[in-house]
């Protein structure tokens, strides 16, 4: 399991490596694997951040917990991820972050081993997640606990990023259950995992995908931050456009390191016009304050209001300029 973690690891590091050697600001961009970076790979091949005159070099996060770490140490300046993450930092870290735009709902499933007839069957058993104290974690508890399962009645464990919990999931049956989003969910399916469901369709609109930064670093690069959200938002526009759809799907076969039929697939879901990506990544502030909702039932603390954590004042500066 160790060596096939490793490997695909290596492949994302490959994949993202590139940066446009003509543009003059550098910067580092930490996301977690999947579907979700397909406007990445757009603005990358496209060739819509060196228009902006950005070098961007794109990190595969193994784990949140390297994800926050790093932004805080300045490792990396902007992370796209679960954006309860951000929540994690400003109120466990008491860094001071500033969330920037939206991207998706997230797309998660539940996944559990074949044999197991539903979600209520999950009580002793083991429930992998990325790290135990956000994000996803949370949806996790939340859809158990709507199926009876309280914390303690099932063992939850730690494994990293999605592609790790797949892995898990794929090579080991005491793994029980686990999110999974596009493209392993699709692969999930394919090695005999069972769908039990979009979580979404159990706890309601949620803000997955973010983009984010430390405030301090965008106050100090004010410039560099527009002009990334521009390429962003350019490289999303792109691919989903339904002229693109060919050369879209062969980036998620490239970057990814798909089969064609299932970088296919992955596309639909993301083209999807009712739960797809958000236009020009617009932030979801519905689904944001489920996310808050979330992490005050599942902590016991208490975030403060959603404006504290978000700035979308770079946003509408970037949106204004195309």
């Amino acid at each position: 399991m160790r060596f096939a973690t490793i490997a695909f690891a290596v492949i994302m590091t490959a994949s993202f490596s590139a940066a446009p050697v003509s543009a003059q600001d550098a910067i580092k961009v930490m996301v977690f694997p999947g579907l979700q970076n397909l406007p990445i790979f757009a603005a990358q091949a496209k060739g819509l951040f060196e228009k902006r005159k950005l070098a961007v070099e794109v990190l595969p996060a193994p784990s949140s917990d390297i994800l926050r770490g790093g932004l805080i140490k300045n490792d990396h300046q902007i992370v796209h991820g679960a954006v309860d993450n951000a929540l994690a930092m400003a109120e466990v870290a008491k860094a001071d972050i500033a969330v920037l735009m939206g991207g998706d709902s997230g797309w998660n499933h539940i996944f559990t081993q074949g044999d197991t007839p539903s979600i209520k069957d999950l009580r002793g058993k083991i429930v992998i997640v990325d790290a135990p104290a956000t994000a996803y974690a949370f949806q996790v508890y939340e859809v158990l606990k709507r199926n009876g399962l309280n914390k303690g009645d099932y063992e939850i464990k730690p494994v990293g990023s999605t592609f790790r919990r797949f892995d898990a999931m794929k090579t080991d049956k005491s793994s029980g259950a686990s999110t999974l989003n596009p493209p392993f969910s699709i692969m999930a399916r394919r090695a005999g995992l069972k769908d039990t469901g979009e979580v979404v369709q159990t706890i309601g609109p949620y803000q997955a995908t973010a983009a984010w930064v430390m405030k301090p670093w965008a106050q100090a690069n004010s410039d560099v931050v527009v002009r990334y959200i521009q390429a962003y938002i350019e490289g999303l526009r792109w691919s989903l456009d339904p002229r693109n759809k060919d050369e879209a799907i062969d980036l998620l076969v490239k970057n990814l390191k798909l089969a064609p039929d299932v970088a296919a697939e992955s596309y639909a879901i993301a083209v999807d016009p009712k739960g797809g990506m958000a236009k020009d990544a617009q932030f979801d502030m519905d689904g944001f304050r489920n996310v808050l909702k979330l992490r005050a039932d599942w902590t016991g603390m208490t975030p403060g209001a959603p404006e504290k954590y978000i700035d979308l004042s770079y946003y509408k500066k970037a949106l204004s300029g195309l």
